[in-house]
């Protein structure tokens, strides 16, 4: 059964931004389909693009928090150096050429900005959104290689963790300015989880289905200090019952990565009874079955 790999990074975070090529397109390609995935979307985080920078840089001053503040500050500027425009034509430029790729883009979230957002991302010929919750203020909750971020685990209730992603998870959802949530439990990636998550399940659940937006199941979480999938599967089995539709992934930053582990993830939609996923093209869905999730017209 082909699945989609819908989302999927060219540069690993720490490596500074330069391309992309059509050679790095066609090699995530490759592998992706030597793997047996249909179709793969490139989704560059947007923080990582001047053009980000200039509408948004910043955001994080309004944390009470200094030295979180301070991380977040170094975070972006180490990281926003790529040209969105130049991103934007090498991925058109691939899927022109026939390659089994469309164009995305990982948007995170910005509270009281996504309104902008959305204007300066209506000027690209995007396939496919992906929305995400990687910071609550400028606490990076899930950057494991940032001492300040991973002290914030010590000094926070895990339920009010939770609770805050998932206010924010619901208010992105609302805010309709994308089309696929990314990674949707993320908070538990450093194996922080509540005694009892399911109100939190239920609520992510309801923001997607009344939304519209499909829900992403991805491997990268095997590859995270909590060791499972996203999502667990009494999300995913809400998210099911409530008819979202789903998308693919591996979230992978480097070629090694792409397509990672996607008969675990076959296994997981047939355990939740999911028969289809859903494609995109300009941003209109299409769904997709399982046996014959590849690219298309």
């Amino acid at each position: 059964m082909p699945v989609l790999d819908y989302h999927l990074h060219l540069w690993p975070h720490g490596e500074q931004a330069t391309g992309p090529t059509l050679e790095q397109l066609a090699a995530y390609c490759e592998k992706a389909t030597a793997a047996g995935v249909g179709e793969i979307a490139v989704t560059e985080h947007l923080f990582r693009f001047v053009q980000a920078d200039r509408l948004l840089g910043g955001f994080w001053d309004s944390d009470p928090d200094p030295a979180l503040a301070a991380s977040m500050a170094r975070y972006w500027r180490a990281h926003v150096q790529a040209d969105l425009d130049t991103y934007v034509e090498v991925a058109t430029a691939a899927k022109d050429a026939g390659l089994p790729v469309v164009v995305g883009l990982e948007v995170d979230y910005y509270p009281g900005r996504m309104d902008e957002v959305a204007a300066l991302l209506a000027g690209y010929p995007f396939d496919v959104l992906l929305g995400s919750v990687h910071w609550l203020g400028a606490w990076r909750f899930d950057d494991l290689g940032d001492e300040v971020s991973m002290a914030q685990w010590s000094a926070r209730a895990v339920d009010r963790a939770w609770a805050d992603y998932t206010t924010a998870m619901e208010e992105l959802a609302a805010s309709g300015t994308c089309d696929v949530l990314a990674h949707p439990d993320l908070v538990k990636v450093a194996g922080h989880r509540p005694l009892a998550p399911e109100e939190c399940w239920d609520r992510l659940a309801e923001a997607a289905a009344a939304s519209g937006m499909a829900a992403e199941v991805s491997s990268a979480g095997w590859r995270k200090p909590v060791g499972s999938a996203y999502p667990d599967p009494g999300l995913l089995s809400r998210l099911a019952a409530r008819g979202v539709p789903f998308t693919t992934a591996s979230d992978a930053h480097r070629l090694p990565e792409v397509a990672h582990r996607v008969g675990d993830l076959r296994a997981l939609l047939a355990d939740a009874g999911v028969t289809a996923l859903q494609a995109y093209r300009r941003r209109v869905p299409r769904a997709v079955p399982l046996e014959a999730a590849v690219a298309g017209p």
